[in-house]
């Protein structure tokens, strides 16, 4: 059997939730993957340094194993520089939500007021703190990350020395302003590397294929294609894994998220052998994140097999991406 080995596969953009949730999803991220950045949209979301420490601690405490590191990130907001000081060790990024744009974010940013976020801003560029963005306006759905490229460049260029990482980007224009600004930086998601909205919306509704952003145009597909294939030094793996239990799913409301956490490095082989570029799948999955969040993840040693795996029909109460389905690779050991 065709066998491809990663070594310490990060996940740089993760959902765990909490109680039962994250007891439920923590262990499947960590089984396979050595650390993961943490989303902090909690309810209520996690800003200060004892919201942190407890995150953490209830996080591993739902890990079953010690080779896994959740790498914590706090809620934007405009802090000043002794809090920012005193949390820097603790965190390694901090992410920025506009407003009511999506899952727990109602307390997020609803005026991009440079001057009024500078002191924050700079203060995070001195601290070399990174910003990572959920980058959307509240525009017409398919329009909104592209809505969104005036803000990175603001951002870009007023704290060139902030290291800005685009998130789960979905359209060709955030693609072409990787290379625009050297502090911009971007994760992108397995399932916008798989569909376009024709996947969730062209036939019936497919609610374990919708998320926000939204998957958009076959070109905007191609061109997500092109830079993780080619492992552009810019660009890192982030599943976006968002789970929510199978009535918020499969309902009028059909909560925004894809859960792909059990399979995301199955996923990731198969597209990256469809290209004939599995050399550069080391690179997309950890390599450049290391350098670009200067970490030095927990060793873990994944060699997956190409072999048919059937996706489970639900972990707990949250319906996978491709649930029943048959994908073309498995995991066939993890030392």
């Amino acid at each position: 059997m065709k066998t491809h080995t990663i070594l310490m596969p990060l996940d740089m953009h993760l959902h765990l939730r909490d109680a039962v949730m994250l007891e439920t999803v923590a262990p499947l991220t960590a089984y396979s993957y050595s650390g993961a950045i943490i989303m902090p949209n909690l309810v209520p979301p996690v800003t200060t340094l004892e919201d942190v420490k407890a995150y953490k601690q209830r996080v591993m405490a739902a890990v079953p194993n010690d080779n896994f590191e959740p790498y914590m990130t706090i809620f934007y907001k405009n802090y000043d520089k002794a809090f920012l000081e005193s949390i820097a060790s603790e965190i390694v990024a901090i992410k920025l939500y506009p407003a009511g744009i999506t899952t727990n974010s109602e307390g997020g940013v609803s005026s991009f007021d440079i001057e009024e976020m500078r002191p924050t801003l700079e203060a995070m560029s001195e601290l070399e703190i990174p910003l990572c963005v959920h980058g959307e306006t509240d525009g017409f759905v398919m329009d909104r990350e592209a809505e969104f490229m005036p803000v990175y460049e603001l951002l870009a260029k007023n704290f060139p020395k902030l290291k800005i990482i685009m998130e789960h980007i979905t359209t060709k224009a955030a693609v072409d302003m990787l290379d625009k600004y050297e502090n911009l930086y971007a994760t992108i998601t397995v399932h916008h590397l798989l569909l376009t909205l024709d996947d969730v919306i062209g036939g019936m509704m497919m609610p374990h294929h919708f998320c926000k952003p939204i998957a958009k145009r076959p070109e905007d597909l191609d061109a997500l294609l092109t830079v993780a294939l080619s492992a552009h030094p810019k660009v890192m793996f982030g599943s976006d894994s968002a789970p929510h239990p199978q009535h918020a799913k499969e309902s009028c409301g059909c909560a925004a998220g894809v859960f792909t956490a059990p399979i995301s490095l199955q996923l990731l082989c198969e597209i990256f052998e469809q290209y004939d570029k599995l050399d550069n799948l080391q690179a997309f999955v950890s390599d450049n994140a290391q350098n670009i969040y200067g970490i030095c993840p927990e060793f873990k040693e994944v060699t997956l097999e190409k072999r048919t795996f059937v996706v489970p029909e639900k972990y707990g109460s949250v319906v996978p991406m491709y649930a029943g389905e048959a994908i073309a690779w498995a995991i066939e050991s993890i030392d």
